[in-house]
């Protein structure tokens, strides 16, 4: 007959191994960077959200002062998961008038097809990849106070 305390170590340790073995652990993501222009510009510090056309969470990142992105799944784990994505990328803030200095609202400055009724469609595999997004800023951009629509930050794990 087995020892019961081994037997509680062993299920104690199944506990603790089964989320990383069949949840946060074990994402089947691709590393995603690269630099989003608007009009051959870069744009700096654009949301750009990648979603999963089929079922799925989403993944951000935040452009520099370059216009370059690296993509973030989870809190913990860099990437995208792999597969076709839906492209989102936004320019406005609400801004923060009672932070310390005060933070001013940005405005949209990304047509509405690349964020409210985005067109924009790349896939992400195995691996590392540059997917760079120059955009154009022909066409109607969304009325202020829209920003969390496809913008807010929600991470899986």
């Amino acid at each position: 007959m087995m020892d019961v305390s081994w037997m509680r170590l062993a299920g104690l340790a199944l506990a603790i191994a089964l989320p990383t073995l069949i949840g946060c652990g074990s994402h089947n993501v691709g590393q995603v960077e690269g630099r989003v222009t608007l009009d051959g510009e870069p744009l700096p510090n654009a949301m750009v959200t990648f979603t999963p056309v089929a079922e799925g969470t989403p993944s951000f990142g935040v452009t520099d002062e370059q216009g370059n992105y690296r993509l973030q799944y989870t809190r913990d784990t860099e990437g995208a998961e792999i597969g076709e994505h839906l492209i989102s990328i936004r320019t406005e803030t609400s801004g923060n008038p009672d932070a310390e200095p005060p933070i001013p609202a940005t405005p949209e400055r990304v047509p509405m097809k690349f964020n409210a009724q985005t067109e924009l469609r790349k896939s992400v595999e195995k691996g590392a990849q540059t997917i760079d997004l120059p955009l154009d800023s022909e066409g109607d951009i969304a009325p202020p106070g829209r920003e969390g629509e496809h913008g807010d930050t929600h991470y899986a794990c």
